[in-house]
């Protein structure tokens, strides 16, 4: 009895039942949360879990029944209407890690075969290592060992760069 005050009341007495699609593979009991088309311009989906979505979508190529000039048109369109994504990498929004880094800082993290989590003074040191080993004046009219040298000094610049952001934003 509460007399008329909704707050005495237990919590969720009022809540109404949800329903929950389960999933279309036959047996399982999991949420069915990932939509898959049933055929191609079809609006009919099955509902998979996330396991049964990834055996559904493991096999299916998006270039099936097209020739080769197709394939290409097609493969340039998505790259066009894609291209933000790419762009929204350099924010920190797209790629590996967790998101503390950009896309340009974990490319030149693999370049000097570093972890992501990596400190700057475990990047200084890498850097020195790699650069020493192609440096012009070790290998002097090398122009592949020159090459090798300007990745990494590029490399070393995006990192350092990067160390001096967060060490003026925190």
């Amino acid at each position: 009895m509460d007399w008329g005050f909704p707050r005495w009341r237990s919590y969720g007495g009022a809540r109404e039942a949800v329903e929950v699609r389960l999933c279309d593979r036959h047996g399982c009991d999991e949420p069915g949360n990932c939509p898959a088309p049933k055929s191609p311009n079809n609006p009919d989906r099955w509902h998979f879990c996330q396991r049964h979505a990834a055996e559904y979508n493991s096999k299916w190529d998006y270039f099936e029944g097209l020739d080769k000039e197709e394939a290409a048109e097609r493969a340039r369109t998505e790259q066009r209407d894609n291209a933000g994504y790419a762009e929204s990498a350099h924010y920190g929004w797209a790629g590996s890690g967790d998101g503390s880094r950009s896309g340009d800082e974990m490319r030149a993290l693999e370049l000097l075969e570093l972890e992501a989590d990596a400190d700057f003074a475990a990047v200084k040191k890498a850097w020195r290592e790699k650069a020493k080993q192609v440096h012009p004046d070790v290998k002097p009219g090398d122009k592949a060992a020159a090459a090798e040298f300007q990745k990494f000094q590029v490399a070393y610049e995006v990192l350092r760069q990067a160390e001096e952001r967060r060490e003026w934003k925190g």
